[in-house]
C-alpha cells in the first residue's frame, strides 16, 4: 500500500472513542503526577547536588530523549506488525513507574543518567503505540480535539506533580520526593489494566520495521516534508531543565523551584484543549507555526528578563504555552498523512527524528550557555526556530490541505 501524495480519508471511529482517550489520559495524568514530582527538582539536584555542569546537564537530557525516541520507533512499527496497541502502552508505563525512584540512590551524574534513561525507555516504548491508539479511537476531524483532550488531562497530573514536590520538600529531602513518586506512578498502570479498550487494526504482520518505513515514505512528499520541519525546530527547541536554571539565576530559592515548573504545565494545560480546536479548525498546519512562534518569544525572554524574581514564573508560563501547542498539535497532524495500519511507525519515525535533532539542540544550548554565555545559547535558538517557522510557511503554501468539516 502506497501512501498517496494527499491527507488520507479516515473511516468512522469506534463507538465511544473520547471515552478511550479520556481513560488514556487519566493514566497519563498519575504518571505525570509522579514524573514531575521528579523532574521539578531533578535539574537543580543534578547540578547542585551531584555537581554536573549545565553542559553534562544538557547531554544527560538530550541523550535521555534520545534513548526515548529510538525506543518509540521500534514500539510503533512492532505495533503495526502485530496490529496491537495496549500492550506496549502497559510495558512502557510499567518500565517507567518502576525506574523512577532509583534517583533515591543516586551517588554520581552517571547513575542519575542511567535511572533517567530507564525512565525515558519506559516512555519510548508507550509513546508511539499510544498516540496511535488516541488516534486509531476518533475520526480524523476530531483527532486534534482528541489529542488536545488527552493532553490536558495529562498535564494537570504535571501540575499536580511539582505541587506534590514542593509540599514533600517541606518534610522530606529530594531523596524522599523520588521515593514518594512511586505511588501516583502505581496508579496508573492499574488505571491503564482496567479501562483502556484495545482498538482493532489491520495488522501488517510479515512485515519489518524498514519495509513499512519504505511503504510510508515512498512518494509521501508531505509527511517527509513535515519531518524536515520538524527536525528544524528540534535542533533550537530546548528542554526545560534550562528554564528552571534560568529561574534560580533571577533569584528563585531551591525549594520554589518546582512551582516555576508548575507554572510551565499550569499554561501547558490551559492551553492544550484550545489548541486542539483551533487547529481542527484552521489547520494544524498553521496552529505549528504559532506554537513556533511562542517558543521564540520564550526564548528571547530568557535574556530579556532579570533582576526580578516574578520574571521566572513569566518566562515559565510563556514557555508552557508553546509545550502545550507544539505537543499537542504536532502528534494531531501525523494522521492526516497516514493510513491507519501504519501511524505506529510514523510516530516512531517522527520522534526518531526530533530526538536525535533534540539531543543536538540540548547539547548545543548547554555548550553555548557554559562557554559564551547565556546570549550566544539564546541567538542560536532563536535563529533556528525562525528557519523553521518559515519552511512551516513554504510548506502551507505548497500543500493547501482542506480542513475537516
Amino acid at each position: 500500500m502506497e501512501p498517496p501524495d494527499r491527507p488520507v480519508p479516515e473511516p468512522a471511529a469506534p463507538a465511544g472513542g473520547m471515552r478511550n482517550v479520556t481513560a488514556l489520559g487519566i493514566v497519563s495524568f498519575f504518571t505525570d503526577v509522579s514524573t514531575e514530582m521528579v523532574l521539578g527538582v531533578l535539574p537543580f539536584f543534578i547540578v547542585s547536588t551531584l555537581g554536573a555542569s549545565r553542559l553534562l546537564l544538557g547531554t544527560i537530557e538530550g541523550s535521555a530523549e534520545l534513548v526515548s525516541y529510538a525506543f518509540r520507533m521500534l514500539s510503533g512499527s512492532w505495533s503495526d506488525k502485530t496490529g496491537r496497541r495496549k500492550v506496549f502502552v502497559l510495558a512502557g508505563y510499567a518500565a517507567s513507574t518502576a525506574s523512577k525512584p532509583f534517583f533515591a540512590a543516586a551517588s554520581s551524574w552517571v547513575d542519575a543518567f542511567l535511572v533517567r534513561s530507564g525512565d525515558r525507555v519506559g516512555k519510548g516504548i508507550r509513546t508511539a503505540p499510544r498516540d496511535a491508539l488516541i488516534a486509531d479511537s476518533v475520526p480524523e476531524s476530531r483527532v486534534g480535539r482528541a489529542f488536545g483532550l488527552h493532553r490536558t488531562i495529562d498535564q494537570l497530573g504535571a501540575i499536580v506533580g511539582p505541587v506534590a514536590a514542593f509540599a514533600l520538600l517541606q518534610v522530606v529531602d529530594i531523596r524522599g520526593v523520588f521515593l514518594a513518586s512511586l505511588i501516583p506512578g502505581a496508579i496508573a498502570v492499574l488505571v491503564l489494566v482496567f479501562f483502556v479498550k484495545e482498538i482493532a487494526v489491520k495488522s501488517k504482520a510479515g512485515t519489518t520495521m524498514l519495509g513499512n518505513i519504505r511503504v510510508l515514505l515512498k512518494g509521501n512528499r508531505p509527511l517527509l516534508l513535515l519531518l524536515g520541519v520538524a527536525g528544524i525546530f528540534s535542533l533550537g527547541a530546548f528542554n526545560f531543565s534550562f528554564v528552571l536554571l534560568r529561574a534560580s539565576d533571577l533569584g528563585v530559592e531551591e525549594s520554589f523551584i518546582p512551582l516555576v515548573y508548575a507554572a510551565i504545565n499550569v499554561s501547558h494545560a490551559v492551553i492544550g484543549i484550545p489548541s486542539g480546536i483551533l487547529a481542527d479548525r484552521i489547520g494544524k498546519e498553521k496552529t505549528l507555526i504559532i506554537g513556533y512562534s511562542v517558543f521564540l518569544v520564550s526564548t528571547l525572554l530568557m535574556v530579556m528578563f532579570a533582576g526580578n524574581v516574578l520574571y521566572a514564573y513569566v518566562l515559565a508560563a510563556v514557555f508552557g504555552l508553546y509545550v502545550g501547542i507544539s505537543e499537542t498539535v504536532q502528534r494531531a497532524v501525523i494522521p492526516r498523512y497516514v493510513p491507519s495500519e501504519l501511524r505506529g511507525t510514523a510516530f516512531g519515525l517522527y520522534n526518531l527524528i526530533i530526538g536525535v535533532c533534540f539531543f543536538a539542540s540540548n547539547v548545543m544550548f548547554g555548550f553555548l550557555w557554559d562557554s559564551f554565555g547565556l546570549a550566544a545559547a539564546v541567538s542560536y535558538s532563536a535563529a533556528v526556530t525562525m528557519v523553521a517557522i518559515s519552511a512551516m510557511g513554504v510548506f502551507l503554501r505548497k500543500y493547501k490541505t482542506q480542513q475537516p468539516i
